[in-house]
């Protein structure tokens, strides 16, 4: 007997090239099987919804507690419909302990993270004050970065460094090269974060690695990755050609629609949506991951793209294809969204506006092959 079956909703699988409706049974933690007429314990209507894999959002800041940007998974989980959040190095050597034991082993939801090359992480983000972690390099040391990744091994997906005018200051782009230099001792891909320069993005880019990521990667000007006159900049079409991953990190200042519809016209979509959910974000203009995901939609992506890009290839980034997808056998997570249709004010990172007919809106989430309600 199925635990759970969803009945009816319209499954959105594109690991799958899947876009039909149907039910879908949960059993053992995994999905058993897609089809009609299927029965199991618990029955949920799922008529007139979309059915997706669990939303994986590969930036975050789930710290909550330990450091001032973190905001709690579980709480986002049942509003914003995501199953994996990607901790976007908000702890670093000095704090990843207490980050692992506190948060992620007893989180109902699944975190994976990414260690901060800088030592204390991301330690001074609020409105208030704010203080890149980088600024001092006294605040790295790639032998105690090396240690504590080795250390947490099974957990470390990769390292993650912040450059950029607001990160690190007069030390440029020195982080990122120490960051390189941990990441190849470990056998780990770096997360780049760029702000405003210094340093240049194609001081950046032209360093990362095939599997590499660089988020925040439809940011407006400065360090915006297409010309004035709509051309993608070379650095970038090299970047993708040697197999950087490009991730939107919507966050606070980092998403610009004028850059992104540029970049779409250009025919060049981002390889992952994510939201940089943070203390402040949250508030607006990233609010959560199906937010930036309806952003996308609005701007006429089509949404079986932005799942995919919120689901699959979220998971094909940090090499886990056992997540974000519905096949037969996998595990058992899956996100339930209303598509709702209005007039709905959606906001990029510098103000600018957007009316946008659809919107995104999560109505519940399967844990473990499990109804998991909505708050």
């Amino acid at each position: 007997m199925n635990d759970l079956v969803l009945k009816g909703g319209r499954i959105v699988d594109p690991s799958q090239g899947l876009d039909r409706v149907a039910d879908i049974a949960f059993a053992g933690g995994k999905v058993a099987a897609i089809g009609n007429g299927l029965t199991g314990k618990d029955t949920r209507d799922a008529s007139g919804k979309i059915v997706s894999p669990g939303l994986i959002d590969l930036h975050t800041h789930v710290y909550w507690g330990g450091t001032s940007l973190g905001v709690e998974a579980e709480l986002l989980a049942r509003t914003g419909g995501v199953t994996t959040f990607i901790d976007a190095g908000s702890a670093g050597p000095g704090n990843f302990h207490g980050f692992r034991r506190h948060v992620i082993e007893p989180s109902p939801v699944r975190i994976l993270p990414y260690l901060n090359v800088a030592f204390p992480g991301i330690f001074a983000f609020s409105k208030t004050v704010m203080v890149g972690e980088n600024v001092d390099m006294r605040l790295i040391d790639a032998r105690e970065a090396v240690r504590v990744g080795r250390e947490h091994k099974d957990v470390v997906l990769g390292i993650k460094v912040r450059v950029g005018r607001s990160a690190s200051g007069d030390s440029g782009v020195k982080p990122l090269d120490i960051a390189l230099d941990v990441a190849e001792e470990l056998g780990l891909p770096v997360m780049a974060h760029l702000d405003a320069p210094p340093p240049s993005r194609r001081e950046v880019v032209d360093r990362l690695r095939p599997g590499d990521i660089l988020t925040h990667c439809f940011r407006p000007f400065p360090n915006a990755p297409v010309r004035p006159d709509g051309r993608v900049r070379d650095e970038i079409l090299a970047a993708r050609a040697r197999g950087v991953i490009f991730d939107i990190g919507h966050g606070g200042g980092s998403f610009g629609f004028g850059t992104t519809r540029a970049m779409l016209a250009a025919g060049f979509l981002p390889d992952v949506i994510s939201s940089d959910v943070h203390v402040i974000s949250i508030e607006g203009p990233a609010f959560d991951l199906l937010t930036t995901m309806s952003k996308f939609l609005c701007l006429g992506v089509d949404l079986a793209t932005v799942i995919k890009l919120s689901t699959g290839n979220a998971a094909n980034a940090i090499k886990r294809p056992d997540l974000g997808t519905l096949k037969v056998g996998a595990i058992g997570e899956a996100t339930v969204i209303d598509e709702v249709s209005g007039s709905f004010d959606y906001t990029d990172c510098i103000g600018e506006s957007m009316i946008g007919t659809k919107r995104l809106v999560s109505a519940g989430v399967v844990l473990a092959g499990r109804w998991w309600h909505p708050a």
